[in-house]
């Protein structure tokens, strides 16, 4: 159970919290037996110790001059701030409090951030046992604080369900401006609290009618004193076993009101009339229904009352449950006419902890940073369903968590985009298409022994090195199970999401650039052919010259060790290079070929300032990327090269650019020039991942894409170009290319491996 807990790297005493780390502690307090299922929800701030690769410029002018190698690279130790958020059953809350003072050694923490009922119930024993003040804060406030946060912050935190759809489950994009929106927290009772800021929120309604309603009339009803148990009674029953239909009166459809025959007319309409025993399976299913239908019906009348179409629900009423969900997303489309649409929270179990916790870390002010989801350790969602795991709690103090880092830098959206509130990243969702779905988890499985033995590779020194890739390979493996049965786990899945989840994977058992060594060899080849390349470059006419730089561009991208045919072949053959790459490409015409529009807009004015999201190291940045860059500051047009700020695969980071860039301005006057004038400028993006995200980018970047008056956006390669932003839309000119280095994928595009895609777009009118 601990090591569900732990990763064995927590340092809560390193916390950089000035009181040290603040706690958020929900309590529900039930009257009922201890097994009912009633939850002490924990949060708790740590810092986390793991690997990070470095690399360091030699001197090239001093004692390090004999190094043929540009730069060295080094594994340190970093830390990083982790948020955790954990669910207990109140059985286990000795257990909870144990933990929780485990791990507050060496602080000053002097109080404990404690909301719901059971931070009354539970007071004593929690100042007792922890030796800290119980601090309460207001249950609404902490609600609406936590609800803000992961609408924020988590990619896919909403969620439309949709029974009998596939999929079920139809994740919301992450919109720039979450206000105004209506949250109907289901508890005991309901409340119903409209939210227009911050801090800024009314309760406007609300019900007695609500999960106390149907825990108590079903254990009446059913005999049945838990819960879940009512739960799972409910999914199996038929409520028109119970329920009065609208034909059971008239015979059929009531068509002048426009009410069909197998809408309900009474709940529990037949139990007056029919003479027989009623099971617990329909009467738990027609009382789910009858309290979901008319807390559907009150929400909708509010929503619409109030001019509101965001409508999201929590509380513990909820948790998850597929035949509840279904019941309100039916009675909201219903009595709105399509109008309002019922939206779920992955993590809405854990909106009054998270709320606690941020009362508690007010003066560090965790909303000035952005947070995102760790895969790695995260359980995802309906991982504590009734339906689907009906033992799991019984053996365990703890059934769910949510892990969530600090990141280095505010995310914010690309400004250029043409409407942030419906850009959606990712060109294919792999929980609607499932012949897509089932091929990349095959891919990513099959990939999995090579992934670990890169690990191992790149940490030849690392005694442990063995033992920590073998654990890696198991976590990623049961992650790719656990998606295969449940896809909606972690929202919308996709190739991206099976990326990132790859690389949490990695970080988590230490490997934080299993290629770093892969592009050290490669920076270090292609720039010797640097000067070479823009010779020839230079002897050709105009056209023949941007038609090579383009190719040269595609070439380059062929070099992606993410790709399985290319590293086959990288590894197979170590002659393979620059002019080998330009002969795999596809002939023109292309599979998507505006390579004539673009030439046309060339020969008219220069662009302002260039936006190029850059993809691999070596040949992609060095003899594809900066010819091309140096043929647009010599148009008159400045460049922004945009890289990861962190490792993925062989993509090339924000740190080992700068270090490329300087090598190659020695080499060359027009990148030196531009450098020095700034119209050539190095930025990182803020991602660690193979694709990207442009809804979640560096706050810098933004800014500075804003001050040059950015008039193109330029992104190369696959997973950038393709697994996204395929229909990303913009308000300015955008040029995407890439080589489809997946002889499926080209397929599924009706090419062939190698394909190219040219997608030079002007925005719409």
């Amino acid at each position: 159970m601990k090591r569900f807990f732990l990763s064995g790297r927590l340092q809560v005493p390193q916390c950089s919290w000035r009181h040290g780390p603040p706690v958020g502690l929900e309590v529900e307090s039930k009257q009922c037996c201890c097994e009912c299922g009633s939850l002490t929800k924990l949060a708790y701030y740590s810092t986390v110790q793991h690997k990070v690769a470095k690399v360091r410029s030699f001197d090239h002018t001093g004692k390090d001059a004999d190094h043929e190698q540009l730069y060295e690279i080094s594994v340190q130790e970093e830390i990083t701030a982790r948020l955790h958020f954990i669910k207990f059953e109140n059985a286990y809350i000795e257990i909870c409090l144990d933990f929780i003072k485990d791990h507050l050694v060496n602080t000053e923490t002097k109080v404990i951030k404690a909301t719901g009922g059971g931070a009354y119930k539970f007071k004593d024993l929690i100042e007792k046992k922890l030796g800290l003040k119980v601090d309460k804060e207001d249950e609404m406030t902490c609600l609406i604080k936590g609800c803000n946060f992961v609408l924020k912050n988590i990619p896919h935190e909403a969620f439309v369900y949709v029974k009998h759809a596939d999929p079920e489950f139809r994740f919301q994009t992450t919109h720039p401006n979450i206000f105004p929106y209506l949250l109907v927290n289901i508890g005991s009772g309901v409340s119903i609290v409209k939210v227009e800021a911050e801090d800024k929120f009314e309760r406007i309604g609300g019900s007695s009618i609500g999960g106390g309603t149907f825990w108590g009339l079903g254990a009446l009803l059913t005999k049945t004193k838990r819960f879940d148990e009512l739960l799972q009674l409910a999914a199996k029953g038929h409520h028109t076993n119970v329920d009065m239909l609208v034909k059971d009166i008239y015979g059929g459809a009531y068509q002048i009101l426009g009410l069909t025959g197998n809408l309900i007319a009474s709940s529990f309409g037949k139990s007056a009339t029919i003479d027989k025993e009623f099971s617990k399976e329909d009467m738990a299913k027609s009382l789910l229904h009858m309290i979901s239908n008319d807390i559907g019906q009150l929400a909708c009348l509010y929503a619409k009352q109030h001019n509101l179409s965001q409508v999201y629900f929590g509380g513990f009423f909820i948790r998850g449950h597929p035949v509840t969900m279904h019941t309100i997303s039916y009675s909201i489309n219903f009595f709105s006419k399509g109008e309002v649409q019922a939206l779920f929270l992955r993590h809405e179990g854990y909106l009054g902890t998270i709320g606690a916790f941020l009362k508690g870390a007010e003066q560090d002010n965790p909303n000035m940073y952005s947070w995102g989801e760790n895969y790695a350790g995260s359980s995802g969602l309906m991982s504590t369903s009734p339906d689907i795991y009906p033992m799991q709690r019984t053996r365990s103090g703890t059934f769910d968590m949510l892990e969530m880092d600090r990141l280095e830098r505010q995310l914010v959206n690309l400004p250029l985009l043409s409407d942030p509130s419906s850009y959606v990243p990712d060109t294919v969702d792999l929980t609607e298409d499932a012949m897509a779905r089932e091929y990349w988890l095959s891919c990513f499985e099959e990939a999995l022994e090579g992934v670990a033995k890169r690990a191992v590779a790149s940490q030849p020194e690392a005694k442990d090195a063995t033992d920590r890739a073998q654990k890696f390979q198991q976590k990623y493996f049961n992650k790719l199970q656990t998606l295969r049965h449940q896809p909606f786990a972690y929202g919308s899945l996709t190739v991206r999401s099976l990326l990132d989840t790859r690389e949490h994977c990695l970080n988590e058992f230490n490997f934080p650039d299993p290629y770093s060594k892969v592009k050290q060899k490669e920076n270090d080849i292609a720039l010797k052919y640097f000067q070479r390349v823009i010779k020839s470059l230079d002897a050709l006419g105009w056209e023949e010259k941007q038609f090579a730089l383009v190719k040269g561009l595609l070439a380059g991208n062929v070099f992606d060790w993410g790709a399985k045919a290319v590293s086959e072949v990288l590894e197979s053959n170590s002659e393979f290079g620059f002019e080998e790459a330009k002969e795999k490409l596809q002939a023109r015409p292309w599979l998507v070929d505006t390579y004539n529009d673009w030439i046309a807009r060339l020969r008219g004015s220069p662009h302002k300032c260039a936006l190029i999201f850059v993809d691999n190291s070596g040949i992609d940045i060095i003899l594809g990327i900066f010819p091309f860059v140096r043929e647009l500051l010599a148009r008159g047009t400045e460049v922004i090269l945009a890289c990861n700020s962190g490792p993925a695969l062989n993509d090339v980071t924000y740190n080992e650019s700068l270090i490329v860039t300087e090598c190659i301005a020695a080499m060359d006057t027009t990148i030196q020039s531009a450098l020095q004038d700034e119209r050539l400028i190095l930025v990182q993006t803020g991602s660690s991942s193979p694709c990207l995200d442009l809804s979640r980018l560096d706050k810098g970047l933004a800014t500075l894409v804003k001050e040059r008056n950015t008039d193109l956006v330029i992104i190369e390669g696959m997973g950038r170009a393709i697994h996204t932003n395929y229909y990303a839309s913009f308000q300015c000119e955008s040029l995407k290319l890439a080589v489809i280095k997946n002889s499926w994928l080209a397929e599924r595009l009706q090419g062939k491996i190698f394909s190219v895609v040219f997608k030079y777009e002007t925005p719409s009118k």
